[in-house]
């Protein structure tokens, strides 16, 4: 899954309202943004094999280490506990580290049997949802429409930037998304590689956003503001 991954980020902003959209989405696409860096390192590999499945050329045969289930958890240990240290928002790593262990649910639902429950185990998931042209998009863009209304009801345009930086992630995420599946394959491994690192960008664009804009109502930005004044930052995260 791709875009639906960020329906996620985007819904989860509603229920722990001080984490910045930029921390909901490195959370989410935490183990997709360190596959690629694992595919350059030689630690995880991919094979191009157009036709593998409707919806993608790839072949995720070995990524036992950022796409398998005690893989997934790791991470997110890992991230919930460094947000939990530099913020402590118990409220805000838990949704963090639940944010991340989320990717592999939602890979799950799409991808064919390639997913690992521990590191080396014989038991692979997935439904295969990719092998349908059809019901790929309709998950993908289902989910990521339900994230983005959540987002929309939760939070407030303070400005033009507010309301336009969104909507430019919306349409930029949809069309690289559409250019993967209907466009032709990745030239090479390392291309791929090197591409998957502009993902990246979309977390620095997550703070962006979320730096223009606030909850839709004067009590709850009151009530965030009360929590911050009992020992949270004052900034978002």
């Amino acid at each position: 899954m791709f875009i639906g991954h960020y329906g996620v980020a985007l819904a989860a902003k509603r229920v722990a309202p001080k984490v910045s959209l930029g921390t909901l989405v490195l959370a989410a696409q935490l183990v997709d943004l360190i596959w690629p860096i694992l595919l350059l390192l030689g630690i995880e590999h991919v094979c191009i094999d157009p036709g593998n499945m409707a919806a993608t050329p790839l072949d995720f045969y070995d990524y036992p280490y950022t796409h398998s289930l005690a893989g997934a958890v790791g991470w997110a240990i890992g991230l919930a506990s460094l947000y939990l240290v530099v913020r402590r928002y118990v409220c805000g790593a838990v949704v963090v580290g639940l944010c991340v262990v989320s990717h592999w649910f939602l890979d799950a639902i799409v991808h064919r049997p390639d997913l690992l429950i521990i590191p080396g185990g014989q038991t692979r998931i997935g439904l295969g949802v990719w092998n349908s042209l059809p019901a790929a998009m309709a998950v993908e863009l289902g989910t990521l429409a339900i994230g983005l209304g959540i987002y929309v009801i939760a939070t407030r345009a303070r400005d033009r930037v507010g309301r336009w930086a969104l909507w430019t992630l919306v349409v930029v995420l949809i069309g690289l998304w559409l250019g993967a599946i209907l466009g032709p394959p990745p030239p090479s491994v390392k291309a791929l590689a090197v591409m998957g690192l502009f993902g990246w960008a979309f977390v620095l664009w997550g703070y962006w956003i979320d730096r223009h804009r606030t909850p839709p109502h004067p009590d709850a930005l009151l009530r965030v503001e009360g929590e911050q004044r009992l020992g949270s930052p004052p900034r978002q995260g």
